[in-house]
């Protein structure tokens, strides 16, 4: 008999470990073994005297017990099996126990266990695996451990089957999904849909609190990789949770209510973009609700005293802010929009509302409260909106630079070694871990600014220029330090494009900014060294056109600096940037007629939308370096460009030339025929006279008349 004073219980547990110990066959062993279990379930064991029972046992009795088959007569069949488990239960509660390499691997007879039919006798040793099972994956290797040895798919049928402790599998399966969701759903897909295929049709049907309950559930069912939409159950998932949704967004909502579904729209924005709301009026009328409540939840929070005091405010907000990321992007769409044009003209003007608030928000930010990823999720989505939007809230966004920039270079300063990592192409609604590159999202804002006069100055004063120079250099160093040769635009190359745009900005309209200050011969210095080398990877064509460009009009301005006098790095760069202009364009046959016409060449086709207008600003950039760098004749000799494009320009039939081409040719041809003799003789042997006078290239024709 079981003593009911833990005092006595503790005592009985000294004797039954003694027993135990002393045991000399298998039955005193079970009876002292069934005393110690039924101590272990009575009540509450201090960690001391769980440590006590292992060091008496060990994991040879629970093992033999698991895999003993034959129960005591007039037991239950599981009877050993269960005493096994209530052992390795108690042992689970010590971390390191719970980690031993003995318990993890049972977690194939635990994963048995849930999935087996449950009658009335085995509910404790349900209990018993979920006690382990949770146990095991609080634990370091344990999430990796269960996923690879399949509890992902146990815990799905168990939920799935409904059966005693499915809702504790759900609980589970939750936590899995929050350590390792791709590995989760790399190995075990088929049983996470067949989970979301149950919680969506239910989140559809049912009319009661169960429905908000699902909208906190259901977003770690739904993956970022791979897409919901690549799949036909998926698809149908998707369609339960826009109808489930639309019906809880057209009905009258408390803010407890609204909230997590909001969170749950967001969820799905990030992993399936548009594609889950259906085109047609109720899709559109769907969406613009949807971005209409983002707008109205971001002003009435951000426009109050203390925004976010409420606990998780922010990630409601966070999760807004990718609901009006998605309406920024579809109110831009052309090509199948899901909105009509009335519909876009009224969310642009909601939306501005709200990134005034977003400003007014910002401006009240304290220097301590920096570091916060609800900051960064603030001037993330502001970015967007900059790159877009560039004549609304013109004198609030400039009023706000300051902070913008200050904000860029700190973070920027801070986590330099960090920024190299990936940064998530959405917003996270939980905002977890410090953000590093906001710079990244502000790019495309500061080169629309950099583009006008007042926010160009703000920019210069708060010592943009330099920070920009900076952060270039910085990612040139990521996009090299990557193997290979990545196809996809990363966004580091992205981030390389959108720098130089705002460096040509700055060449063009401040060019005693570039003079003055150093960091732009250190910038220099790298696009001469950096332009050899991308050159020939034909993945990264934009780029170089981008540094070629930016190089040559640079040049322009630094022509004095030592960098570019004769330098071994500056003929490098000089020859790569003649290559890249002089094979932009060649002779194919035309289908029209029997002759040759001028064409784009084809490793320049697929880019040549991004790179014709860097091609001919290049153009213009290189006729002005002719006269500025003597070593620049001598390289187009070597190129062999003016026979090239002499044969170019004999063979094409002179309509198909148009005439900003014809212009850009004789711009460089007259600079060359005027800085070099042997250039002005190379185009007279080509019979530069006669195709000057056939394009009607009358500059070029004078200069090659003077003597």
């Amino acid at each position: 008999a079981m003593a009911s004073d833990p005092a006595d219980g503790h005592s009985t547990l000294k004797r039954c470990l003694g027993v135990l110990r002393d045991a000399r066959n298998d039955s005193e062993q079970f009876a002292a073994l069934l005393l110690v279990t039924k101590v272990v379930k009575a009540g509450e064991l201090d960690a001391k005297t769980r440590r006590q029972i292992f060091d008496a046992i060990g994991f040879t009795f629970p093992n033999r017990l698991l895999t003993s088959r034959q129960p005591p007569a007039g037991c239950p069949e599981h009877t050993f099996q269960a005493l096994g488990l209530t052992l390795l239960a108690c042992f689970c509660t010590d971390p390191e126990l719970a980690a031993h390499s003995q318990i993890l691997n049972k977690i194939p007879t635990f994963n048995d266990i849930l999935v087996s039919p449950c009658n009335p006798d085995s509910t404790s040793m349900i209990d018993d695996v979920y006690q382990c099972l949770g146990a095991v994956m609080a634990t370091t290797r344990g999430p990796r451990e269960l996923v690879t040895k399949g509890t992902v798919s146990a815990l799905c049928q168990a939920y799935l089957n409904g059966s005693y402790g499915s809702d504790r599998a759900l609980t589970l399966l939750l936590g899995l999904l929050a350590i390792a969701e791709a590995r989760c759903w790399q190995r075990d897909a088929p049983h996470l849909l067949a989970v979301l295929s149950k919680l969506s049709s239910d989140f559809l049907k049912t009319e009661d609190m169960t429905k908000f309950e699902l909208c906190e559930v259901l977003p770690h069912f739904i993956p970022q990789s791979p897409p919901l939409t690549q799949d036909s159950q998926g698809c149908k998932c998707l369609h339960r949770l826009y109808k489930g949704l639309a019906n809880i967004l057209a009905s009258k909502l408390s803010q407890s209510q609204r909230d997590p579904a909001l969170k749950l729209a967001a969820c799905l924005m990030q992993a399936c973009g548009s594609e889950w709301i259906p085109a047609g009026s109720a899709g559109s009328k769907f969406l613009a609700l949807l971005v209409n409540l983002a707008c109205v939840e971001v002003r009435l929070t951000l426009e109050e005293p203390d925004p976010l005091e409420v606990e998780g405010k922010k990630e409601v907000v966070t999760a807004c802010y990718i609901l009006i990321e998605m309406g920024i992007q579809e109110c831009l769409r052309e090509e199948k929009p899901l909105l009509e044009e009335m519909q876009k003209v009224q969310l642009m003007r909601i939306m501005e509302e709200a990134f005034g608030a977003v400003i007014f928000y910002l401006r009240q930010v304290k220097q301590e409260e920096l570091q916060d990823p609800f900051i960064f999720a603030s001037v993330r989505i502001l970015g967007a909106w900059m790159a877009e939007e560039t004549s609304s809230l013109k004198q609030e966004i400039c009023e706000l630079l300051p902070f913008l920039v200050h904000y860029a270079k700190k973070l920027f300063k801070e986590g330099s070694p960090a920024a190299s990592l990936p940064q998530p192409e959405l917003l996270s609604i939980e905002g977890s871990g410090l953000p590093q590159d906001a710079l990244r999202f502000l790019l495309p804002g500061f080169c629309h600014l950099t583009a006008e006069d007042r926010p160009r100055d703000i920019l210069i004063s708060e010592g943009a220029p330099a920070l920009l120079c900076e952060y270039f250099l910085h990612q040139w160093e990521v996009l090299t330090s990557q193997p290979g040769s990545p196809t996809p635009l990363t966004s580091t190359e992205m981030s390389l494009q959108t720098a130089c745009g705002i460096f040509l900005n700055l060449v063009v309209t401040a060019p005693d900014l570039i003079r003055r200050e150093k960091t732009f011969s250190s910038l220099m210095e790298l696009l001469l060294k950096s332009l050899p080398l991308l050159l020939p990877q034909k993945d990264h064509l934009v780029l170089a056109a981008n540094i070629a460009t930016l190089g040559l009009m640079m040049a322009r301005i630094l022509a004095n600096s030592a960098v570019l006098q004769e330098t071994q790095s500056a003929k490098d760069f000089f020859g790569a940037a003649i290559r890249f202009l002089s094979q932009a364009h060649t002779a194919q046959a035309d289908p029209g007629s029997e002759g040759l016409a001028a064409a784009v060449s084809p490793a320049y086709a697929s880019a040549w939308a991004d790179v014709r207008e860097l091609w001919f600003l290049g153009m213009q950039a290189l006729a002005g370096c002719v006269p500025l760098f003597p070593c620049l004749p001598q390289a187009v000799l070597q190129a062999r460009w003016l026979e090239s494009l002499s044969e170019f320009l004999t063979r094409v039939a002179p309509a198909s030339v148009d005439f900003e081409l014809i212009a850009a040719f004789q711009g460089v041809l007259v600079e060359l025929a005027r800085a070099s003799q042997p250039c002005r003789d190379a185009i007279l042997s080509h019979h530069g006279g006669e195709w000057a006078s056939l394009y009607g290239m009358a500059a070029l024709e004078q200069c090659l008349s003077e003597q």
